[in-house]
């Protein structure tokens, strides 16, 4: 076998797989972001997927369900759940599941979790990190147990956190950010429907998204300890508000984000401020460039851009909403926490052209 170290880590890991090989199960692997975490697994060099576990499509051929992994896999769903045969499991269900599927099976306590749901994001009763890379690193090294963030959580927070941690957010920030249909789940929708979603935009959940509460805690933990607290426009709590407005966008993937925040700090120093912070990160990149979608959809990367005009600064930042909003950030947690490189299988390029 294999060992992988990390420095962050107090002891090297001995993985039983083929020829050392981290061995995955996939629960929840039928929808948007199943598919797309096999497709990751599947070329990732150092990981196997032992099982792909849907009740539903049980037997069927994983390609039958995810046509773009045809002649890649003759993987088949399964209904068993085989985790003693796996180092890792990933949960990719819907909202509220995670916590009621531990609730009514055992996974072993030597099996790592790595939960893309919301059940585990907000601090609480539970020993789950947050698993944000960009500030959360040496924890997730450490974990048993990720909470994989949110996709709009990560698209946001990564435009705010250097600003955050400048103590730059002392009144409240205007944020408005645009998803791909993919964004919603497989399941079809009245909104998802291809003749209502083409040539249109709309907007939901006005100032109540269900990320404003991680997108607080984050920035929150890095702000020095004399800012204003932050909070959503509807939390008591909070002396400065996130002000933020989702829009849905009629393209497949992929969100972009602008975000105003007041400040006479200066354009130069913010700038540098950020270059700073995201220097060692292995998929967050601030750039001079004004940045587009294009540049970013079917990779693991966050593309950063700061403007200032008068007193007010504009962050705009991009992602794919399945790959560093989802699956991709999931399997560099992944990879963090076995001590494999951080871009494991995870160079993918960019769909500009």
């Amino acid at each position: 076998m294999n060992e992988y170290n990390s420095t962050s880590l107090k002891t090297p890991l001995l993985l039983g797989g083929a020829g050392g090989r981290l061995r995955v199960g996939v629960l929840g692997a039928a929808g948007y972001t199943g598919g797309e975490l096999i497709r990751l697994l599947l070329n990732h060099p150092e990981a196997e997927i032992v099982f792909a576990n849907s009740e539903s499509n049980a037997g069927n051929m994983v390609s039958d369900v995810h046509e773009g992994l045809i002649g890649d896999t003759d993987l088949k769903f399964t209904s068993e759940m085989p985790f003693d045969d796996v180092d890792v499991v990933f949960f990719c269900f819907g909202h509220g599941k995670s916590e009621q599927f531990l609730k009514e099976h055992d996974v072993p306590a030597s099996v790592k979790i790595i939960d893309l749901a919301q059940d585990f994001r907000i601090k609480g009763d539970h020993d789950y990190v947050y698993g944000l890379p960009e500030i959360h690193k040496e924890q997730v090294a450490n974990a048993m147990h990720v909470a994989n963030p949110g996709c709009f959580a990560t698209c946001i927070q990564l435009g705010l956190l250097p600003a955050a941690k400048m103590g730059l957010i002392n009144d409240d920030i205007a944020v408005n950010g645009i998803t791909g249909s993919t964004g919603a789940g497989q399941k079809p929708g009245a909104t998802t429907h291809f003749s209502w979603r083409n040539n249109n935009m709309s907007t939901y959940k006005l100032f109540t998204h269900q990320h404003l509460h991680e997108i607080c805690q984050s920035l929150n933990e890095v702000s020095p300890a004399d800012s204003p607290v932050i909070g959503s426009p509807i939390d008591e709590g909070g002396t400065v508000s996130i002000d933020f407005i989702p829009y849905r966008g009629d393209f497949a993937r992929g969100i972009f984000v602008t975000s105003v925040i007041k400040t006479d700090v200066s354009g130069e120093d913010i700038i540098q401020a950020y270059k700073e912070f995201y220097k060692d990160a292995a998929f967050t990149h601030y750039t001079d460039k004004a940045i587009d979608l294009k540049q970013v959809v079917n990779t693991n990367k966050c593309l950063v851009h700061c403007d200032k005009f008068g007193n007010k600064l504009v962050v705009t930042t991009a992602i794919d909403n399945l790959l560093k909003g989802a699956v991709g950030q999931a399997v560099q947690n992944m990879n963090i926490m076995f001590g494999l490189p951080e871009d494991s299988g995870l160079r993918l390029k960019a769909s500009a052209f």
